[in-house]
């Protein structure tokens, strides 16, 4: 849905920042800002910042910023079009209707009305469990140590032994044979006409992360098989696109997921205090779990089973993460074969010890891929390690490659150069990029010059937020172009562009934004910590020699990138520096 630019700005305006993050973090006001603890990470003193003046909020614990959409998609997890939908009816304020093509409202009609059929289907279930009939299935819930609350705040249930009970149920309030069938809750074939998909099983109902009942999963009561069955694919449920307990998890306020193997595993961490578990759903992790994990958390802890099956599942699971951008980290359970096991045995105590001493995915892959070599040979240790670099290689960025090569050989007792050259010698046989090599000292404090330059860029950036009066000085001498990083350019253009029609709106800059890292970088840049300046000539020193830094860099990243046919430019340029000496006589005054 398309929303135009006014009608979000108006809604955001009508959304007082300080206000609406009130009602998720207790905040307190010091100076001109709302201070409390942030709710992206844990702490113990507040660093979580709220401007009303800036209409913004900005971590400086963490780095989390961003206006009140990005809040809300942050905290929520809501896309940014739910975000709008939500303050807009806080507002007050309508939106103008969708309009459907014929086909788009069939298919939302058929999503809307087997959402229906699952949420009465999952009701029956819960019944059956707490009737008569439901009493070994209960005994069994209450056998693995499972509270009634829990049972109750998974909605668990029992499909009973008559195979046409549900559909029988449904039928008679008035819902069709073809429509339970979508919804993947009965099947028919000539010996057996219409029968119940799930019979004589413990339910799991699987829900989105908008607690909407999308398929069960069912566990069977007896030796029939398979033990555990789950939902068809249906136009509300896509196993490999859904996490069992996403619902629940998404809430925790731990920076990372348990992605577990099933439900029981899932449930009983959760009962035990582990509310961000999680598990795919009878399939291996697949590049859509991924995705869907990416929009919460940027770290995973496997706890898969301890076996050679779980091992397996999370050695796949790895590179699978890491190629959508999430570490991975692997909980060791043995003795014992699960999370549910674990805790039953060693308590939630134990297990939050086990997660402290999670192994890095990668180098527990590696420790796995040794057992395949005779690591007491010479012959064994080279191609083990030749391995190791094959796989060292899939690490494109350098200095992440660098920190492996580093712990691999510290590890088994390689020298790193050597490792090195071997990684090295391995990209180039597989015509890939050139290895890693050392940065020269005279590149080091080219970059920490760099780095101490974008910094007074920032703090440039946050004065002409925080003080309106510095603006007409600051612009007078530095232009948006001379804001060297793509980023803060285009920021700059932005914000002077604001000074110059006579307004101030952090807030809207962020809107012309849409990534999650960038919002949090356009962030920072307007809350740039700035060293106590206690008297007036401390700070017109500070900003002189905060504008000349600026300036004086910008200059020498023009003239290193101007090209050697232009002189035109190379004279501008010549111009500048001549007026550069000319600003370092210069006194700036600040009234």
């Amino acid at each position: 849905m398309y929303y135009s630019e006014e009608l979000i700005e108006e809604i955001r305006s009508r959304n007082d920042i300080v206000d609406v993050i009130s009602g998720y973090v207790r905040l307190q006001k010091k100076g001109s800002s709302y201070f409390g603890l942030c709710p992206f990470h844990n702490e113990k003193s507040p660093s979580f910042s709220v401007s009303r003046q800036k209409q913004m909020y900005y971590c400086f614990g963490c780095g989390a910023g961003g206006n009140v959409y990005t809040f809300l998609m942050e905290y929520e997890n809501f896309s940014f079009v739910e975000a709008v939908k939500y303050l807009a009816d806080r507002a007050g304020i309508e939106l103008p209707e969708v309009e459907y093509s014929k086909e788009a409202k069939e298919k939302a009609d058929l999503r809307a009305s087997i959402l229906e059929v699952n949420k009465l289907a999952a009701k029956y279930y819960y019944v059956q469990l707490k009737s008569e009939r439901g009493r070994a299935a209960y005994t069994y819930l209450k056998d693995r140590k499972l509270s009634d609350e829990t049972i109750t705040a998974f909605g668990l249930g029992y499909s009973n032994k008559f195979s046409d009970d549900l559909y029988k149920y449904l039928r008679k309030k008035g819902y069709s044979e073809e429509l339970i069938r979508q919804a993947g809750l009965i099947n028919t074939d000539e010996k057996q006409g219409v029968y119940d998909k799930f019979w004589n099983r413990v339910m799991f109902p699987i829900m989105d992360v908008n607690s909407r009942v999308i398929g069960f999963g069912g566990r069977v009561m007896g030796d029939a098989k398979p033990k555990y069955l789950n939902s068809p694919e249906t136009p509300v449920f896509d196993k490999s696109r859904n996490l069992y307990g996403l619902n629940r998890a998404r809430t925790s306020r731990k920076p990372y997921f348990l992605l577990c193997e099933g439900y029981m595993d899932v449930i009983a961490l959760h009962q035990a205090g582990f509310t961000n578990a999680v598990a795919s759903l009878g399939t291996a992790l697949t590049p859509g779990h991924a995705s869907l994990i990416k929009r919460y958390v940027r770290e995973v802890y496997l706890t898969y089973d301890s076996d050679d099956a779980g091992t397996r599942a999370a050695l796949r699971a790895v590179p699978i993460l890491r190629e959508a951008g999430i570490t991975a980290r692997v909980v060791r359970m043995d003795p014992y074969k699960d999370p549910d096991e674990f805790i039953k045995n060693l308590g939630a105590e134990e297990y939050e010890k086990r997660i402290g001493e999670a192994r890095n995915g990668f180098l527990f892959s590696i420790d796995m891929l040794s057992r395949d070599y005779d690591m007491g040979s010479p012959e064994g240790k080279t191609a083990f390690f030749r391995e190791t670099a094959r796989r060292l290689m899939a690490f494109e960025d350098e200095l992440e490659r660098n920190n492996y090569i580093d712990a691999v050989a510290s590890e088994y007792g390689v020298r790193k150069e050597s490792l090195e050259k071997l990684v090295a010698k391995t990209a180039v046989s597989a015509g890939l990029a050139k290895p890693v090599v050392r940065p020269r000292r005279a590149e080091g404090k080219e970059k920490q010059k760099e780095d101490g330059t974008l910094t007074s860029q920032k703090i440039l950036l946050t004065w002409l937020i925080d003080d309106a009066s510095l603006f007409g000085k600051i612009s007078s001498l530095v232009t948006p172009d001379d804001f060297t990083e793509d980023l803060y350019r285009t920021v700059a253009h932005l914000l002077y562009e604001q000074r110059e029609n006579g307004e101030l709106n952090p807030a809207k800059i962020l809107d012309h934004f849409t990534g999650e890292e960038e919002h949090r970088e356009v962030a920072a840049l307007f809350n740039t910590r700035i060293r106590e300046l206690k008297t007036k000539e401390e700070r017109e020193q500070a900003l002189k020699e905060t504008i000349l830094r600026v300036k004086s860099y910008s200059i020498d990243y023009r003239t290193l990138h101007l090209a050697p046919t232009d002189m035109a430019g190379l004279q501008r340029l010549m111009e500048e520096k001549r007026k550069l000496e000319d600003l370092r006589k210069l006194h700036i005054s600040i009234d």
